[in-house]
């Protein structure tokens, strides 16, 4: 099984992680300290929630135009020059009065950026590693998430009573700063990992591929469904308990942070494909229970117990890479992250819907009852399958000749 310490010794995993953890605590700070502005100026769950996770909508519609670029940028050139643009429009996002459709506006603006970043930065990863390292560097980049997550948002509450929500999107612009930097001095400069024209087009028929396989189609609804609809409960933690948000945020971190750990660095091979579906279970289970209104200590141990559930996704990317020719890895993922933020934005949408017309603690419970109905459905579908798991459905194109540690990888 492969170990942390060989991680650090590979050539620009480091700075790889350094970008990816400065920019997920720049969205975690800015996010609160956002999503508090604007419930404290509109008094709307909806808004709210939308503030915090409404950029990802805007990945569905990068997922279907700009995608096709991931695999055709220099890696290092592109997160770079995206980390320079998520500061800038945070920036904007402090202006004081500042419309509230001009936030959206600026929030869609970073969601279509970041649908090409997700590809960029983990077909990057896919490349820096290899094979067998795949599990445990996306464990690595999970748990890196994990922590920047609750420090971001215990800090972003911190800073929100102490400094204001528009100083705390500020300094979550600072971090988006930092990111550039690392990835501009970190990272080497390496060609595109495919050849030809970017465009709308190519999104479309590389979608199409992806998609045309069954193994793949129930890998994406995994990935996508049951942890948006999940995060949808977790996008009401503001109007729920605004004064303690970010200790819920923080505690949801901590319990993805121990999933991941546990997923990446002990789980055996043999048991990988048998608990992808019960630790995707566990996800929602807990906050069915929120239906007998629990005090706050329960709701943090809840919280903590469903964010575990969240290192089923190791799991599932793990069989999506295996079902995936390498020269798309950057693509498939990007289409993975896309998907995945987008189901989330919807799910934050459709929370805020449902809270503004019964409470914000029966949107959890009826959000949480959905995505085990699709996990458990998604489960029953695997399991009849007639494709053998683990199988590779697809050679590589044959406009492109794999280097000998890229076949090893599609036969290994």
């Amino acid at each position: 099984m492969a170990r942390y310490s060989a991680l650090l010794r590979t050539p620009e995993f480091t700075p790889l992680f350094l970008t990816g953890s400065a920019q997920v605590a720049a969205q975690t700070v800015a996010g609160l300290g956002l999503a508090t502005l604007v419930y404290r100026a509109t008094g709307s769950p909806l808004l709210s929630a939308l503030a915090l996770f409404g950029p990802s909508l805007a990945q569905l519609i990068g997922a279907t135009t700009l995608l096709s670029a991931a695999d055709r940028l220099p890696p290092r050139s592109a997160l770079a020059g995206l980390g320079l643009f998520f500061a800038l429009c945070t920036a904007v996002l402090a202006v004081p009065a500042l419309p509230t459709w001009a936030v959206f506006v600026v929030l869609l603006a970073q969601g279509l950026a970041a649908s090409l970043g997700g590809g960029v930065r983990y077909g990057l990863l896919n490349e820096i590693l290899a094979r067998e390292q795949f599990l445990i560097g996306r464990s690595v980049t999970n748990m890196s998430a994990g922590v920047c997550q609750i420090a971001g948002f215990a800090t972003g509450g911190v800073l929100v009573a102490v400094l204001s929500p528009r100083g705390t999107v500020l300094v979550g612009a600072g971090l988006y700063l930092v990111a550039a930097l690392v990835a501009r001095l970190g990272l080497t400069r390496r060609p595109p990992r495919a050849t030809g024209r970017a465009s709308v087009a190519e999104t479309w028929r590389t979608n199409a591929r992806l998609w045309s396989s069954p193994a793949r189609r129930r890998c994406y609804l995994a990935l996508w469904i049951p942890n948006g609809l999940i995060v949808g409960c977790e996008s009401l933690f503001v109007p729920y308990d605004p004064e303690r948000a970010g200790l819920l945020f923080a505690c949801a971190g901590a319990g993805m942070l121990f999933g991941d750990v546990a997923v990446g660095r002990f789980v055996p091979a043999r048991l990988r494909g048998r608990i992808r579906f019960p630790l995707q279970a566990l996800l929602a289970a807990p906050f069915l229970l929120f239906a007998l209104d629990p005090g706050l200590p329960l709701a943090l141990v809840l919280v903590t117990v469903s964010a575990v559930g969240y290192g089923a996704s190791l799991l599932h990317q793990e069989r999506l890479m295996a079902l995936v020719p390498a020269e798309l890895s950057g693509h498939a993922l990007g289409l993975h992250t896309s998907g995945m933020l987008a189901l989330q934005g919807v799910s934050a949408a459709l929370a805020g819907t449902l809270a503004q017309y019964t409470s914000p603690r029966t949107g959890m419970v009826l959000l949480a009852l959905a995505s085990l109905t699709v996990t458990l459905a998604l489960a029953r579908a695997d399991r009849t399958a007639d494709e053998p798991p683990g199988a590779p459905t697809e050679e590589p194109s044959s406009g492109s000749r794999p280097s000998p540690r890229t076949a090893r990888r599609r036969t290994a």
